[in-house]
């Protein structure tokens, strides 16, 4: 009887049970059955902390009195539920919850209104943008693959957060995996750029793990790394969210002990200013220089939570402090901290994108930093750093907020390239079929790749990127030789070419051909470099970085729920990682996190 009451629970005790719920590891939400969890599960918990929280609730429930009115409370009728926003997955038994209509309907005298009066808040939960897998593509129909650069890294410290709190592969939601994030969380040993080129480009080749009748190509990116002593001066906004939602003790607190591990590592030649948003916006500090530590500190710790979520009009004023304390030459950033849950002003990704759409023109980088758990808008926060020329990242914790801010300063602060576009061209004398895996929220139209006016994404100092294909070869390796050229660089409008060249059994030994266009942070015409890979990058037992980025790629497919998961599996991927070296500490706490899910 006990639970066919929590109903009643007004918001006082709710706020109650989710300050202590960190202790127990309950999610509040998934105990009361609300929708917007993965099947209203109750995650890991302790014994003791299970019992406070119960014990706060009927401490609390016996100091609540009924009214004169009031005679028994109304049994709940259950009834069919809404499923949900944004989870789309089965939610808890009925009887456990009820929507946000029924409990405006309380009738006069119960629990709710004898104790506070209070609007019953809006659903909340997590929300994550959704998109098709890419299948595999004939080469004769679509023989080029244009996407996209990605550098954000959210998708994997987020699923990080969830398996740590108990999350089943079942239970995570979709979309909230982006297998090119997983991977890009990550750093290789890929080849350092040469001469003025800005960046090292890695190719292998070798069987699929997860499917022996495909090969697998790994494509290496990385920039040059720089000291951010040397680095150009930086004028730095944080924009910080300060509303109601951020109260929690993984989010605001969080976001000041990040930000001053960040205000420690500045220097004379940075200006900082701190802009707040709530309700309204607040200018709370500008123009500081970057070696004044306790002055930025002590701006930073005065911020207290409280209100609502107006963030583009925070955004509208960061970016006014950031134009008028503009460095020539210098690196111009606003870093947005929040849990994306914008509910005043210009709220709808399509709203925030045509906003930042426009500012981005003013020459100011944007960087997201995601925090909480519980009602994060991921969805929102990716938009906002996609079009605003900036990366996402998701802060867990004070570990990985100094991975992001401190040791991947240059970075995460600091664009070498910007718009930076792949596109592959596959040869049909040796490749038939192709899968790009993730970056399908990337993709781009073939005629985007030569067009400068189509936005793309940004590589910071030291970044790697990596990107996976699966390929299903027209023979096999040891029987291919004097395959018909069909077209494009490997077709018949270069016939006359490969004739002048004496031979077109040179191309034949190519398996494709990487274009990569990009521009200098303060430029807006485009370069172009490209990179044949012929049968030298296939690999019969292929290096580490190539062995544990397919680990990812396998682990990602299964918590993704893959449609082309072939032979994939957890056991697999930990008889990989335990054959390999694992000296990265990231890398071995990933080998970690599969265990979990064993």
């Amino acid at each position: 009887m006990f639970f066919m009451r929590i109903h009643y629970i007004d918001i006082y005790h709710l706020h109650i049970i989710h300050r202590f719920s960190f202790i127990s590891r309950v999610d509040v939400r998934s105990f009361l059955g609300e929708e917007g969890l993965p099947g209203g599960r109750i995650m890991k918990r302790k014994g003791i902390g299970f019992l406070l929280v119960m014990a706060l609730i009927a401490g609390s429930l016996a100091g609540c009195g009924r009214s004169d009115k009031s005679a028994e409370a109304p049994e709940y009728a259950g009834g069919e539920t809404d499923a949900g926003e944004y989870y789309d997955t089965v939610p808890a038994e009925e009887e456990f919850y009820f929507t946000n209509e029924e409990a405006a309907e309380e009738p006069e005298g119960s629990y709710v209104q004898s104790c506070y009066d209070f609007d019953w808040p809006e659903e909340n939960g997590e929300k994550y943008g959704k998109w098709e897998e890419t299948g595999f593509l004939s080469v004769m129909n679509a023989p080029l693959s244009t996407f996209s650069a990605d550098v954000d890294t959210a998708s994997y410290s987020n699923l990080r957060r969830m398996i740590t709190d108990g999350y089943s592969l079942e239970d995570i939601p979709e979309g909230a995996v982006r297998i090119e994030e997983m991977l890009n969380y990550f750093t290789y040993d890929y080849k350092e750029p040469e001469g003025s080129e800005p960046f090292g480009v890695t190719t292998q080749i070798s069987t699929c793990p997860w499917n022996e009748e495909t090969q697998l190509l790994m494509i290496g990116l990385k920039t040059q790394d720089i000291d951010y002593k040397n680095a150009p001066p930086s004028n730095l906004v944080f924009l910080l969210d300060v509303s109601g939602s951020m109260g929690d003790y993984d989010k605001l607190p969080l976001l000041q002990e990040s930000f001053s591990l960040l205000a420690e590592n500045l220097t004379e030649k940075d200006r900082i200013s701190i802009v707040t948003y709530a309700s309204g916006d607040k200018v709370v500090l500008e123009g500081a220089k970057g070696n004044e530590t306790t002055k930025i500190k002590r701006a930073l710790n005065s911020l207290k939570a409280g209100g609502g979520t107006n963030g583009s009009q925070g955004i509208e004023t960061a970016y006014e402090i950031a134009e008028e304390n503009f460095i020539e030459g210098g690196n111009n950033r606003i870093i947005l901290a929040t849990d994306g849950d914008l509910n005043i002003g210009l709220t709808t990704e399509e709203e925030l994108e045509e906003l930042i759409t426009e500012k981005k023109e003013s020459g100011i980088f944007l960087s997201v930093l995601g925090l909480g758990i519980g009602n994060i808008k991921d969805n929102k926060m990716e938009t906002l750093a996609d079009k605003g020329n900036g990366n996402y990242a998701y802060i867990d914790s004070l570990r990985e907020a100094k991975k992001v801010l401190v040791e991947e300063m240059t970075a995460t602060l600091l664009t070498i390239c910007k718009d930076v576009k792949f596109q592959v061209e596959f040869n049909p004398a040796v490749v038939s079929a192709y899968r790009l895996i993730g970056y399908e929220n990337r993709s781009l139209a073939k005629e985007d790749f030569h067009d400068d006016t189509k936005d793309a994404g940004e590589i910071g100092a030291g970044h790697s990127v990596t990107v996976l294909y699966e390929l299903i070869l027209k023979e096999p390796l040891c029987t291919m030789s004097g395959k018909e050229i069909d077209e494009l660089k490997y077709g018949d409008n270069y016939k006359e070419e490969l004739e002048q060249a004496g031979s077109s059994s040179a191309l034949e030994q190519e398996w494709l051909t990487i274009s990569i266009r990009y521009k200098k942070p303060a430029e807006e015409e485009s370069e172009l470099l490209q990179y044949p890979v012929s049968y030298d990058s296939y690999m019969a037992e292929p290096g580490e970085d190539f062995q544990f980025a397919a680990a990812v790629a396998e682990f990602g497919l299964l918590a993704s729920k893959s449609r082309y998961p072939e032979e994939a599996s957890i056991d697999h991927v930990l008889s990989v990682l335990k054959d390999l070296e694992l000296s990265d500490e990231y890398k071995a706490e990933f080998e970690d996190l599969v265990k979990e899910v064993r």
